[in-house]
């Protein structure tokens, strides 16, 4: 397990920024796998299934609440409640409906949660995400109607070796929101998102290694 610390801490040494926060991306490995980065001192996890998460994380979020979990996959309606009660943060926000039942759920439960719109920056048919063009009315529909705590935007780019363009689309329509958080980067593009003001980065594969 020594081997995910070593690549931990050279990814820390490359991104060499405190406000840069690293989300392990644990999804599909065991928590035997993710349990050395917790000893670590590591407080940041992502995961993007609701069912896989609760079964991993829901004891140890009881016993170690300092840890935040990130769900970073695209959210289904009908686990809406069940990601509100676990996750702290939702990075995939990407309609109404969903900001809907967010809103109504967080009221329910009595939580508050930390959440990034996810834009389709690529204006791509097969992916989820808020329009460009649309982003600030929705902002202003989840803080203003729902008092949803938008903390930034978050977008994966469109696989053409052409992302610095898309994260610099991201970061100028974080910017003009006023959005203090920024969710883009992952294990093969990180470095260059770090050019554009992203505070957190999603590694998987450079923390963990492949995965089966």
């Amino acid at each position: 397990m020594n081997s995910i610390i070593n690549n931990f801490k050279k990814i820390k040494t490359l991104i060499d920024n405190n406000k840069v926060n690293i989300i392990a991306v644990s999804k599909t490995f065991q928590y035997e796998q993710i349990k050395p980065l917790i000893d670590y001192g590591h407080k940041h996890f992502g995961e993007n299934k609701v069912q896989e998460a609760t079964i991993k994380w829901a004891k140890v979020k009881l016993q170690m609440p300092e840890i935040n979990l990130h769900m970073i996959g695209r959210l289904q309606s009908n686990k809406a409640k069940d990601a509100i009660k676990l996750f702290d943060y939702i990075h995939s926000l990407d309609s109404s409906k969903l900001a809907n039942l967010l809103a109504k759920f967080q009221h329910s439960l009595n939580l508050k949660r930390k959440y990034f719109i996810q834009i389709n920056i690529g204006n791509e048919k097969q992916k989820s995400g808020i329009k460009i063009e649309e982003a600030d009315e929705f902002y202003n529909y989840c803080t203003k109607t729902l008092k949803l705590n938008i903390v930034g935007l978050m977008a994966i780019p469109p696989a053409d070796n052409n992302e610095s363009k898309y994260f610099k689309l991201l970061m100028e329509l974080n910017q003009s929101l006023g959005l203090a958080e920024l969710s883009m980067g992952m294990s093969a593009d990180y470095g260059e998102a770090l050019k554009y003001n992203t505070t957190f980065v999603r590694i998987g594969s450079a923390i963990f290694g492949k995965r089966v």
